[in-house]
């Protein structure tokens, strides 16, 4: 006699943003009152354990964009992932090139594309405003307490002659950023308790935490986490495993040239090295990113386009 065994369920994407919402809230509080509360740890061993949370936890959903390719562009042979994987790394590459050689238009670009990114982090129904806030709370708002924190960061990506001008622009914006951050957070609240609360909590994060320990909750605990509750749903996966096999080469690719930027950064100061491998290659891998995944953002996440 033979058993059909049971299909698994759809995955359900709205009940898993809605427990998402709440866990990110819950962390983001907590980590804002244990940064307000608890003495700093040591800085090179908090940046160490950052960069390392940001590698292992962060970057991962980049590296599913083998689905979003699949999808879109039917690849399905050796060649046309060999192509893929050109043009990816060639985008990434151009951007290292202009690091290299214009530090300060990399940072203004790097600092907008990013905002412009995370925008699309708030579920369905979200105004477009709060969009616009969402995406660049974790940008400006911590030059509102931490302005000279967000200029040695910037310093060791671009030059501290490049960074001045630019983090007092962010530390001009930050005021005007919280005000409509408040008034996104009364508009929300008229529709969604949650949606209100969230974007609440990820003030307070970006405000009070300091701006590395910030950045790491909110682009692994916020962006990366729904990117891969979307990507679930969006490649109709049903076995979570599936998903880190399709990430498992582009990752090795990734920990490779981690690697390669870090010894050929060997003779400067070890936090500078590390800042600029991780947020140069941040940048350098966002590029490509956006342009394959951003079009299905704007569809809705529709299969169908």
């Amino acid at each position: 006699m033979i058993f059909n065994q049971p299909e698994r369920p759809p995955f359900d994407l709205e009940r898993a943003l809605r427990l998402h919402s709440i866990v990110f809230i819950v962390l983001s509080v907590a980590v804002t009152f244990g940064a307000v509360l608890l003495p700093r740890f040591n800085e090179q061993a908090e940046l160490f354990v950052l960069t390392a949370l940001i590698v292992i936890l962060g970057v991962p959903h980049g590296a599913l964009d083998t689905l979003f390719a699949q999808r879109l562009y039917r690849i399905s042979t050796v060649r046309g992932w060999l192509m893929f994987g050109a043009i990816y790394c060639i985008a990434a590459s151009l951007i290292v090139g202009v690091w290299f050689f214009a530090p300060l238009v990399f940072l203004c670009g790097f600092l907008i594309i990013s905002a412009a990114h995370f925008s699309g982090d708030p579920v369905a129904g979200a105004l477009g405003p709060t969009r616009i806030v969402h995406g660049g709370v974790i940008v400006v708002l911590p030059a509102l307490y931490y302005a000279q924190d967000i200029g040695r960061l910037l310093g060791f990506l671009a030059g501290p002659e490049a960074a001045e001008p630019l983090s007092a622009q962010l530390a001009f914006l930050a005021p005007l950023w919280l005000f409509a951050l408040a008034a996104c957070v009364i508009l929300e609240a008229r529709n969604s308790m949650l949606r209100a609360a969230e974007l609440l909590a990820l003030g307070l994060l970006a405000t009070f935490a300091p701006p590395l320990i910030a950045f790491t909750v909110f682009f692994c605990g916020m962006h990366s986490a729904r990117h891969i509750l979307r990507t679930l749903d969006y490649a109709r996966v049903r076995k979570p495993r599936s998903v880190a096999l399709a990430g498992l080469i582009p990752m090795a690719g990734i920990f490779a040239a981690l690697t390669v930027g870090w010894l050929l950064m060997s003779d400067i100061s070890l936090d500078e090295s590390v800042i600029q491998v991780v947020f140069v290659g941040l940048a350098a891998l966002t590029v490509p990113h956006m342009a394959l995944v951003e079009r299905v953002r704007f569809s809705g996440w529709s299969r169908n386009i």
